[in-house]
C-alpha cells in the first residue's frame, strides 16, 4: 500500500468508520478496487500520479463498476494524506450519515 492507502486504511479498518466494513483489494468485475464498502455499494479509490496519465482507462473502469450498481469514488493522495476529515465528509455523504 501506498502511504496514502495506509492512511485511509488506518482510519476505515476494522469498521472503525461509521461501522461500515471496508475491504481492500477488493476484485470487482476483473478490476481491483483499492477499498471497497459492499454495505453501501462504495467503491473508493485513492490516487497518485500515475492516474494523471491514465484518465481515459480510469473513466472506463468506473463505467463499467458502475453499471453494476456500484459508484466509484477517487480521492488524490494528497486529499487524504493532508485533508482526512474533508475525505471522511465525503464517505459520511455517501453512506448517507
Amino acid at each position: 500500500m501506498t502511504f496514502a492507502e495506509r492512511c485511509f486504511w488506518n482510519a476505515v479498518k476494522t469498521d472503525r468508520f461509521l461501522g461500515l466494513h471496508f475491504r481492500r483489494q477488493q476484485v470487482i468485475h476483473g478490476f481491483i478496487a483499492d477499498f471497497y464498502c459492499e454495505e453501501i455499494n462504495l467503491v473508493v479509490e485513492i490516487d497518485g500520479g500515475v492516474h494523471e496519465q491514465q484518465k481515459d482507462y480510469d473513466r472506463l473502469r468506473d463505467c463499467i463498476i458502475n453499471q453494476h450498481g456500484i459508484k466509484v469514488i477517487r480521492f488524490p493522495n494528497e486529499d487524504v494524506i493532508n485533508h482526512g476529515e474533508r475525505v471522511m465528509e465525503r464517505l459520511k455523504d455517501e453512506a448517507g450519515v
